[in-house]
């Protein structure tokens, strides 16, 4: 159970750091948008990024930004009211011997 909370946990700060890196730098996201275009067809390095699509791109960054950190909120929040409520449990079965 612990690895999967790992898991969440991981992959909500990837999607936040890649929420950042595209909010941040959209020609870059462009650029290697590009690339892997260009491993399947031809004259893609000809492409020009529009304005609304740097725009749009800046705006799925923010979006991500905002997934990737409500993720780890509550990753937290769930880890804090599991403490608590095992540390209730055993202070009653503590008080019970």
């Amino acid at each position: 159970m612990k690895e999967c909370k790992k898991g969440r946990r991981l992959g909500s700060a990837v999607v936040l750091l890649q929420g950042v890196v595209t909010a941040l730098f959209p020609r870059a996201s462009v650029r290697l948008t590009k690339r892997m275009i260009g491993k399947n067809f031809d004259n893609a390095d000809e492409l020009e990024a529009t304005p609304a699509y740097v725009r749009q791109l800046r705006a799925i960054g923010v979006g991500m930004i905002a997934a990737g950190g409500t993720g780890l909120l509550l990753e937290d929040a769930t880890e804090s009211k599991a403490e608590v409520v095992e540390a209730a449990d055993e202070a009653t079965t503590d008080g019970e011997d």
